[in-house]
C-alpha cells in the first residue's frame, strides 16, 4: 500500500512518494513520521467558502486538469492524496480559505501540461517531513478538526511542527463506498 494505492474502480493511482521515518502510538492514536518528496503540484486556492464546499470544488477542478483539461489535452492519470491545506482559526475551526493540491504524476514532473483553468497554478515544492494520522470514512471538516486534535495530543509538546496550517488528505474517489483512507498531516519545522 505504501507504493501504489490500488483502487478497483479507477485502476491504479500513483501515491505521493515518501520514506517512513518512524511510527508511534499514544492514547490509541497511531501516527507516522514521514519524509515526503518534493516536486511539481497543481494547486488551486479558494477563499470565502466553507471548507467542505471549497475542498470539493478545488478537487473537481484538479481532476478535470489531470483528466485532460490542459493545453496538451492529456489525461495524466490520478495521484493520491488530494491534499487540502487548511488554516485553523483560534477556536480550531477552519478559516474560509483553502488550497487544494495534487502532485503531478511522475511521468509529467519534468514538463507538466499547462492547465486551461486559469485558477490552477503549477507550483514547485520542496520535500517535507510530516507527522500523519489516518482515519476512514467520508471525511468532512469536523473529522479533520477532530483527528488534528488527536494527533496534536498524541505528539505532545515536544514535537515541533507548523501551527498556522495543516494538510487534510483524501486518497479515494467519491464513488468508493468503503475502505476509505484519509489523513491529517502536520508539517515538521
Amino acid at each position: 500500500m505504501l507504493g501504489m494505492v490500488k483502487n478497483s474502480l479507477l485502476s491504479t493511482v500513483e501515491a505521493w512518494p515518501f520514506r517512513l521515518l518512524s511510527k508511534g502510538e499514544k492514547d490509541q492514536v497511531s501516527y507516522e513520521e514521514r519524509a515526503c518528496e518534493g516536486g511539481k503540484f497543481a494547486a488551486v486556492e479558494l477563499v470565502g467558502k466553507p471548507f467542505d464546499e471549497a475542498s470539493k470544488e478545488g478537487a473537481v477542478k484538479l481532476l478535470k486538469y489531470v483528466g485532460g483539461s490542459n493545453d496538451k489535452g492529456l489525461g495524466m492519470g490520478m495521484t493520491a492524496p488530494v491534499s487540502i491545506t487548511a488554516f485553523p482559526s483560534e477556536d480550531g475551526s477552519f478559516q474560509q480559505k483553502v488550497k487544494v493540491s495534487l502532485r503531478i504524476p511522475s511521468q509529467f514532473q519534468a514538463n507538466p501540461p499547462c492547465p486551461t483553468d486559469e485558477s490552477i497554478k503549477i507550483e514547485e515544492r520542496e520535500g517535507m517531513t510530516i507527522y500523519s494520522t489516518q482515519f476512514g470514512g467520508y471525511a468532512k471538516e469536523a473529522d479533520y478538526v477532530s483527528y488534528a486534535a488527536k494527533l496534536k495530543a498524541a505528539l505532545g509538546s515536544d514535537a515541533a511542527y507548523r501551527k498556522d496550517f495543516y494538510l487534510c488528505n483524501g486518497y479515494d474517489p467519491p464513488m468508493k463506498p468503503y475502505g476509505r483512507r484519509n489523513e491529517v498531516w502536520f508539517v515538521k519545522e
